[in-house]
C-alpha cells in the first residue's frame, strides 16, 4: 500500500465515522432494513429520503428526549 492509499483509505474511514456519528446513515438503514422485513408483494412502499427525513423530525417533535439541539 502506497502512502497516498492509506491517505485515502483513512479519509473514507474517517467519512464514514463521522456521516455514522451525526447520524447521516439513518435513511440508508432504514432503506435497508425496510427492503429486509417488508419483502412480501403489497408491503408497504420505501418511504423517499425526504419523507423519511419528515417523520423523523415530526416524531422527535412529538417525543422529545435527550438531544443537542
Amino acid at each position: 500500500m502506497t502512502l497516498l492509499e492509506g491517505v485515502r483509505k483513512g479519509v473514507r474511514g474517517a467519512a464514514w465515522y463521522l456521516r455514522a456519528l451525526l447520524g447521516e446513515d439513518a435513511y440508508d438503514k432504514y432503506a435497508a432494513h425496510h427492503a429486509s422485513i417488508h419483502a412480501q408483494p403489497g408491503a408497504e412502499p420505501v418511504m423517499t429520503e425526504r419523507e423519511f427525513w419528515r417523520d423523523q423530525t415530526d416524531r422527535q417533535d412529538k417525543n422529545p428526549q435527550g438531544r443537542c439541539c
